[in-house]
């Protein structure tokens, strides 16, 4: 039986493991610039997400397990401004942060292993995230769906979320999307 949990620390690798994932390589791009030479980007992102009191930190994810095996995760923060964005930015994340959208919770990244796709987990996880967003007095939910997956913008789409802004994704090696990446929100 499926329950749902807050993370703890012990779960940062399998976080970012499920980030990677939903991510479409926009973490391991991330990642790639704050690695050691020779650490492997899913040891950079679990130790990111193994923080305290940041943005990206197990402070802010809701675990999915059964029988005490992780199925999936949703990493959703509050987000109260968006960030200035100008000429200097990196070009590769400039349109993903021209997508940002506040006040709201943010869902950073929301995914399930393969085994756990189709079976109502990652709808589960949205409706806990809208629950607290209601609960903390946040407007929205907003994300950032990439256009070439078409079953997570079909997915959000049928759970209340509309596009209202897209940016070119920028190419890149590590990027594995091309078109559009879509700011799509839900005003609770």
């Amino acid at each position: 039986m499926v329950s749902y949990r807050p993370a703890v620390r012990d779960d940062a690798r399998a976080i970012a493991e499920l980030y990677q994932m939903a991510a479409g390589g926009v973490a391991d791009y991330i990642w790639s610039m704050l690695a050691e030479p020779d650490e492997a980007l899913l040891d950079v992102g679990a130790g990111r997400f193994a923080r305290e009191n940041e943005d990206f930190s197990y402070q802010h994810c809701t675990m999915a397990e059964d029988d005490g095996a992780v199925l999936g995760m949703v990493h959703a923060y509050p987000m109260h401004e968006v960030m200035d964005v100008d000429d200097d930015m990196d070009p590769v994340l400039k349109p993903y942060c021209e997508l940002e959208s506040a006040p709201g919770l943010y869902i950073a990244g929301i995914a399930c292993y393969p085994a756990a796709r189709g079976k109502g987990v990652g709808t589960h996880l949205l409706e806990l995230t809208r629950q607290r967003a209601r609960k903390e007095g946040l407007p929205e939910l907003s994300l950032i769906a990439f256009e070439e997956n078409t079953g997570s913008v079909r997915l959000y789409e049928r759970e209340g979320f509309d596009i209202v802004r897209r940016r070119a994704i920028i190419p890149h090696e590590l990027i594995q999307y091309g078109g559009e990446a879509f700011l799509m929100v839900e005003t609770l």
